[in-house]
């Protein structure tokens, strides 16, 4: 059945007008996928998403459903740094200096690390991202912030993507001037790249992800153990934000897809 005829069935069916068919059509997929989105996608995106699917309407139109029908994703909460950038290790220059448009894949990975609270402690994340495509490339979790969690995450990128990046940034934490992770860097010829003392906007990408993962995800729950703090990241990255969060710098692609597309063109 075409959709054109699906809402004259409904119209008929509930004895609705054919646009009214259509409207109700619309906002019950406008809800279907703000749950899909576990309750993080605003309008833009869901619009975004309903032209992905051949629907015909204007994001006036999604924000005005959205706001009858009280349909609205939780607001974002500031959340404070880890790294310890109080040391006496090297550090290295800013060579990123906030170019954060890059023309091709593995050009440059950004870093941070964050922590989730869990009854059993902390849980600390680093990742390591493509700025390319916004994507997650490799990733690691561990109950001690060490230079350890940043190699592991590292090597993970360069598995998952079959090359390191030319450069590597990050802050100026002490697990990224250590001499374990500098060595790494070395071995795979990368530039390292630090951010200037006390600016988290040189790293805003890094921090942007954090941001979107403590709200999309992990202030909607609590953890009991690390374990179960672990699967819920394991999943935002690798099933929702890498493969169907459509993001906004990215013209409304997946990170997966625009990765895709830059291999293509590469």
């Amino acid at each position: 059945m075409t959709r054109a005829g699906y809402y004259k069935w409904l119209a008929k069916k509930d004895q609705i007008t054919p646009a009214q068919a259509r409207r109700e059509a619309l906002l019950q997929r406008v809800i279907e996928i703000f749950e899909e989105s576990n309750q993080t996608y605003g309008a833009p995106r869901i619009h975004q998403q309903l032209r992905r699917e051949g629907f015909v309407c204007s994001k006036r139109t999604v924000e005005e459903l959205m706001r009858k029908h009280e349909i609205a994703p939780r607001r974002k909460r500031k959340f404070v740094a880890t790294t310890d950038s109080k040391h006496n290790l090297p550090i290295a220059p800013n060579v990123l200096d906030r170019q954060f448009e890059v023309e091709h894949p593995d050009e440059v990975w950004v870093s941070d690390i964050t922590y989730i609270d869990t009854n059993q402690g902390w849980l600390y994340l680093c990742v390591f991202i493509d700025l390319y495509s916004r994507m997650v490339v490799g990733w690691s979790m561990s109950e001690r912030m060490t230079a350890d969690l940043v190699v592991g995450a590292f090597e993970m990128g360069v598995n998952n993507q079959g090359t390191a990046p030319i450069v590597a940034h990050s802050d100026r934490g002490s697990q990224y001037a250590s001499e374990s992770y500098l060595r790494v860097l070395e071995g795979y010829g990368c530039i390292q790249s630090m951010s200037r003392k006390g600016n988290c906007w040189d790293n805003a990408v890094a921090e942007s992800f954090f941001g979107a993962l403590k709200s999309e995800q992990i202030y909607r729950d609590h953890y009991e153990t690390r374990i179960h703090a672990s699967m819920a990241v394991f999943e935002y990255i690798e099933i929702f934000y890498n493969k169907r969060r459509l993001h906004s710098v990215l013209d409304y692609l997946t990170p997966w897809e625009k990765g895709q597309k830059g291999k293509k063109v590469a």
